[in-house]
């Protein structure tokens, strides 16, 4: 899929999030009162979806605190931190947590290009 049509696709959710909830955010509900699944993400849970794809069911998820080399992660991808306690969940352009690190927003929906993106961050 090109990145033009993905982004188009990734427009028309989010579109649809904001409507919906009139927030301006896709928002997966509260991190203190999300005891729930997400599509597909459990609670107390990190997850990143496949490429240019709408968010069913994750490709990658983590619960564990740790930090997770990637590998064959490219294009553009859903992001949900549906954890819970205020635990964070960092993308990082270096392996093994270094480089360049984003905090992913707790039950947010955030569409990340991964390619720039080679390990990842879950710590309390």
């Amino acid at each position: 899929m090109s990145r033009m049509s993905l982004r188009t696709r990734l427009g028309a959710v989010a579109a649809a999030g904001v409507m919906a909830s009139g927030t301006g955010v896709l928002a997966a509900g509260s991190a203190q009162a999300s005891d729930h699944t997400v599509a597909g993400c459990p609670s107390g849970y990190a997850c990143i979806y496949p490429q240019d794809a709408v968010p069913v069911s994750p490709s990658l998820k983590w619960s564990r605190a740790g930090t997770y080399n990637l590998s064959g992660q490219y294009g553009w991808h859903w992001v949900l931190n549906n954890q819970t306690q205020n635990w964070k969940f960092k993308l990082c352009t270096g392996w093994n947590g270094t480089g360049n690190c984003t905090n992913m927003p707790v039950d947010q929906w955030v569409p990340v290009d991964l390619t720039p993106i080679n390990s990842v961050v879950v710590s309390p």
